[in-house]
C-alpha cells in the first residue's frame, strides 16, 4: 500500500510517496511554502505536487504545525493568517484522496510507532528537538490528544521556574532551554565569558557547532550541553511518572548529536526518577532522521486507515 506524506511547515513543505510495507520513500519533492501567498494558493501548490507523485496511493497524511482539530488548522504560529482553515477537506477536494491532518509532533510519534524506534511498542513518548520542542504520546497503542485534541504540548512543561522566557509567554519551559533556538541563544549570551570557545570559530553558530564543541571537550559547549540535558532529564522523568512509557524517543535536528546528548541524558533521567520507575523504559535517538517528517505524515493517514 502507498500513502502520500506531506511534511508541512512555514518555510518549506516536503511531499513523499511512501510504501508503507517497507517504509521506503519512493519519490520525494521539497518546495518553498511561501506563507505570504495565503491558504488557497498554498494548498493548490501542495495539491499539485501530491497529484504529480501519488500514483496509486490510498490516502494523504499531513503533519502540520499548529493546533489541529478534525483536519482543521485552528491556529498555526508559522502561518499567521491561518485561522480555522479546512486543510484536510481542501486537499481532499484537490486530489480526490482521503486526507488526514495532525499536528507535526503527533505525526512524529506516529511515524516512530509505524516505522521507527517505537515499532512494536504500545506506550511511547516522543520529543522533537528543533526550532522548538514538540512532543507526542501514545498510550495503549492510541495517540493521546486530550479533550480538545490539542494536548501533549510536552515542550511547554516548566522545568526551570523563573527561567528563560519562552515563545509561548511563560518562563522556564523545556522549549526555552532544550531547543536549537535556546541552545544558540545561550551560546550568544555567554560569548563575552568564553570568547575563545571553539563555538565562535564558526561563521555561523548553530546547535550542531555547539554540540560538536561539547564532543571535543570545549568548556562552553559542555556547559550548554549539560544545561540542556538537565532540563530534558527533568522533563523525561516527569513524563515517565505520568505516562509510564516503554520507550522515550528523541528526534529533531538536535538529536543528531547522538551520544553527546544520549549518554549523559540517560544518567540524568535515572537520577530524577522514583526508584520504582528505574529500568522500566529506555531512552533512544530516533533512527528516522531526515525521513521522520514524511514518514510521520504518512503515518497520520495509515493510523486512520488501519484504525
Amino acid at each position: 500500500m502507498k500513502i502520500v506524506g506531506v511534511d508541512f511547515g512555514g518555510t518549506t513543505f516536503t511531499v513523499g510517496l511512501v510504501d508503507v510495507e517497507s517504509g521506503e520513500i519512493l519519490k520525494e519533492e521539497q518546495h518553498e511554502t511561501k506563507a505570504w501567498e495565503g491558504f488557497e494558493n498554498i494548498t493548490r501548490r501542495v495539491a499539485k505536487v501530491i497529484n504529480s507523485l501519488k500514483e496509486d496511493a490510498r490516502a494523504v497524511g499531513i503533519g502540520s504545525p499548529g493546533s489541529i482539530l478534525n483536519g482543521v488548522v485552528k491556529f498555526s504560529p508559522n502561518l499567521p493568517d491561518w485561522r480555522d482553515v479546512p486543510l484536510a477537506d481542501r486537499i481532499k477536494d484537490l486530489t480526490d484522496l482521503p486526507t488526514f491532518v495532525e499536528n507535526d509532533a503527533n505525526a512524529f510519534v506516529l511515524g516512530e510507532k509505524w516505522f521507527g524506534a517505537g515499532k512494536g511498542y504500545d506506550h511511547i513518548v516522543a520529543l522533537t528537538l528543533g526550532t522548538g520542542v514538540g512532543g507526542g504520546v501514545i498510550t495503549h497503542g492510541i495517540l493521546l490528544k486530550g479533550y480538545l485534541g490539542i494536548g501533549a504540548e510536552l515542550g511547554h512543561v516548566i522545568v526551570e521556574p523563573n527561567g528563560p522566557k519562552c515563545g509561548c509567554g511563560n518562563y522556564g519551559c523545556l522549549e526555552a532551554i532544550a531547543s536549537a533556538t535556546a541552545i544558540v541563544r545561550m551560546a550568544k549570551e555567554m560569548r563575552d565569558d568564553f570568547p575563545n570557545s571553539e563555538i565562535f570559530k564558526s561563521d555561523k553558530i548553530s546547535a550542531k557547532t555547539i554540540m560538536d564543541a561539547a564532543r571535543n571537550g570545549d568548556k562552553l559547549g559542555i556547559i550548554i550541553r549539560d544545561k540542556m540535558v538537565d532540563a530534558l532529564g527533568r522533563a523525561i522523568a516527569g513524563f515517565a511518572h505520568i505516562f509510564n512509557p516503554q520507550i522515550v524517543i528523541i528526534g529533531g535536528g538536535v538529536s543528531k548529536a547522538g551520544d553527546v546528548i544520549l549518554k549523559p541524558l540517560r544518567k540524568k533521567v535515572e537520577g530524577y526518577l522514583m526508584p520504582s520507575f528505574v529500568g522500566t523504559f529506555e531512552v533512544v535517538i530516533s533512527p528516522l532522521l531526515d525521513k521522520a517528517g514524511v514518514l510521520g505524515a504518512a503515518s497520520v493517514a495509515l493510523e486512520n486507515i488501519r484504525r
